[in-house]
């Protein structure tokens, strides 16, 4: 693929359209994958057909701006443009009620608070004993925040719509081509950091986020191996993700 876009782009200066139809078609089953991926942690009413169309839109981005010469493969790259097309057609929707973003940050500062109290990994029980709830009401909770575990580095930052801190992370970016030795470090101590909490997280988190994001198995698929349900997977794949989110926000906020 690589080749034949490079070749086209030589002879023609630009891709002929039924190259373009070719990709689409061989990368059709990609977007359906990303797409599904995606729907896991969707409310039932978004359509998924427009996602799927949005994707396409980001696959043929993709192939617009895909540069041979920089040593990447076509299919990373186009997967990167179409899973951040969809995420940037979801965040303009604005699809998790606000009611939900508030939860999700109440859940988001209980985790980080027991855990820095408690100096270790907060459980389910301890986590749910400081917010007053029981332990099923505490699942139900999480159920209903599981969509926020799609990370909005925006959110993470303090900017979003319910935030009063204004800007992006853009307008904090001197030039996106220019290598930033603070930005580099930073970016590297972030990496640790995540790193590090995944590794501290109990063994059953730990292992969902390396099937679901290093094995690339879905939550059905998850479940079978660990012997428990659909929906338990989900739970814990959103634990997880709160975690996450809570100790990067801890970083941001003393940076």
């Amino acid at each position: 693929m690589e080749t034949q876009l490079k070749e086209a782009r030589q002879e023609h200066g630009e891709i002929p359209p039924n190259l373009k139809e070719q990709i689409v078609l061989e990368h059709t089953p990609l977007i359906r994958y990303i797409v599904n991926r995606i729907a896991v942690r969707l409310p039932s009413h978004i359509d998924l057909d427009d996602l799927h169309n949005t994707g396409v839109i980001g696959l043929m981005d993709a192939i617009e701006k895909y540069d041979p010469d920089k040593n990447c493969k076509f299919k990373t790259y186009a997967e990167f443009r179409i899973k951040g097309a969809i995420l940037d057609q979801l965040r303009s929707l604005d699809w998790v009620p606000r009611s939900v973003r508030q939860k999700g940050r109440k859940l988001e500062r209980a985790y980080g608070e027991v855990e820095q109290r408690l100096g270790r990994q907060a459980s389910e029980d301890e986590v749910a004993d400081s917010l007053g709830l029981q332990i099923d009401k505490f699942h139900e909770l999480i159920n209903q925040v599981r969509g926020i575990s799609l990370v909005n580095l925006e959110e993470i930052r303090g900017g979003g719509q319910d935030s009063d801190r204004t800007g992006s992370y853009a307008d904090i970016v001197e030039d996106p081509t220019a290598e930033n030795p603070f930005a580099t470090l930073k970016l590297h101590e972030t990496k640790g950091i995540i790193a590090d909490t995944i590794g501290t997280l109990p063994e059953k988190e730990r292992l969902v986020i390396s099937l679901y994001y290093y094995e690339d198995l879905n939550m059905k698929e998850i479940g079978n191996i660990l012997g428990i349900t659909e929906s338990r997977v989900c739970q814990i794949h959103t634990k997880s993700v709160l975690r996450l989110r809570a100790k990067l926000k801890n970083v941001v906020d003393q940076g």
